[in-house]
């Protein structure tokens, strides 16, 4: 579990993950905080005999050196009213990918993106989930996922080697937004790395309509060298132990999705942000610069009252959040943190572009 390990991955001997088991088996016996609650997520597909839309997706952004997950590619709502089986997997995947424009940096991803795909579902559903782990790769890993009862959220059964897999079955019966992880002793560095995701269980009555939806997982990462730094970065480990990181990142990347890669929507739409905070260890201000939350769900509670007109929410880290937006005016929307200086000098940011008539009895410039 070390930097040179990360950046130079070797597959790990049978002596090295018997010691990652026993050591969360012990972690688990003392309450189960290291393998705790953390994720599963996958490229899943519902039962292809059902017809149904794939209850999995996403991708990275259209480039093959990024990691960057498409904020777009997220499974559609669920319209129906009975229950389903998917059979999910999810692939460990450690690959060197763009960081920054000239900088490059070695992650951990779930199915080769950042955050991992994101998990849609129906209260009252079933899941088949398998990990797996490319033998190419340097660690263990496994998932803790928080929609999920047993123990560490499925992390002890779902602990694979590099070139092993497993397999979990589970009912999803409590709805709402959780996020979902790798929960291996030095989880806050697989985390940090991109290890993280999220699962949605939609109610029974499902959510309410909107036009458009976006997924953003935000997560800071510490490197030796500081933001702006060109070149092969490395992780480093006395800025994590400091929470002190030189990155604070919306999927994994600095800027990837503003300007001409700014997301799109129109005039007279709502829209809906999905957002899991991978942490490890930072909360997250999140606030829509020129927008409120006209509706959102704290903790992704999907199933309590929305909170209405709330400028900025507070995402702790290990949990995810829902909001939803109306544009009645063109403009070009800042999903920040409002702790500015993340934005101003750590790299987070995106940018939703709304394109269509001006409404100047709502807004217009005067000299």
């Amino acid at each position: 579990m070390n930097d040179l390990l990360h950046d130079n991955p070797e597959n790990t001997s049978r002596r090295g993950f018997l010691g990652y088991a026993g050591t969360g088996a012990m972690l688990l016996g003392v309450g189960g905080l290291a393998l705790g609650r953390h994720a599963a997520a996958a490229t899943a597909q519902a039962a292809a005999s059902t017809g149904t839309p794939a209850s999995a997706s996403g991708g990275p952004v259209n480039n093959p050196l990024s990691i960057a997950a498409d904020p777009a590619k997220l499974p559609p709502p669920i319209h129906r009213r009975h229950a389903l089986h998917h059979d999910i997997t999810l692939e460990v995947r450690e690959v060197v990918a763009r960081l920054a424009d000239g900088s490059e940096f070695s992650f951990m991803t779930w199915n080769g993106q950042v955050p991992g795909p994101m998990i849609r579902v129906r209260q009252g559903d079933t899941v088949t989930l398998t990990v797996r782990s490319l033998a190419s790769n340097g660690s263990p890993h496994n998932v803790d996922i928080h929609a999920v009862f047993g123990t560490g959220g499925g992390a002890m059964d779902t602990l694979v080697v590099p070139g092993g897999s497993r397999t979990i079955f589970f009912k999803c019966t409590y709805p709402g937004a959780f996020i979902y992880h790798c929960a291996m002793p030095g989880m806050d560095e697989h985390i940090s790395r991109g290890m993280f995701g999220m699962i949605l269980v939609e109610p029974e009555e499902g959510l309410p309509p909107v036009d458009r939806e976006f997924y953003f997982g935000q997560h800071e990462l510490y490197t030796r060298e500081p933001f702006g730094s060109t070149g092969r970065l490395h992780f480093d480990y006395a800025t994590l132990e400091s929470a002190d990181p030189h990155f604070v990142l919306l999927n994994g990347a600095v800027g990837a999705f503003t300007g001409d890669h700014a997301m799109q929507a129109k005039v007279g739409e709502t829209i809906r942000v999905f957002m899991v905070c991978g942490g490890p260890n930072l909360a997250s201000s999140f606030h829509p610069i020129g927008n409120v939350w006209k509706r959102c769900w704290p903790e992704g509670a999907v199933t309590n009252p929305p909170l209405r007109n709330i400028q900025t929410m507070t995402v702790p880290p290990g949990s995810c959040f829902v909001g939803d937006m109306d544009l009645p005016v063109p403009e070009t929307i800042k999903l920040v943190d409002h702790a500015l200086t993340r934005v101003v000098r750590k790299g987070l940011l995106a940018e939703i572009e709304v394109k269509g008539p001006a409404n100047p009895a709502l807004y217009r410039a005067i000299g």
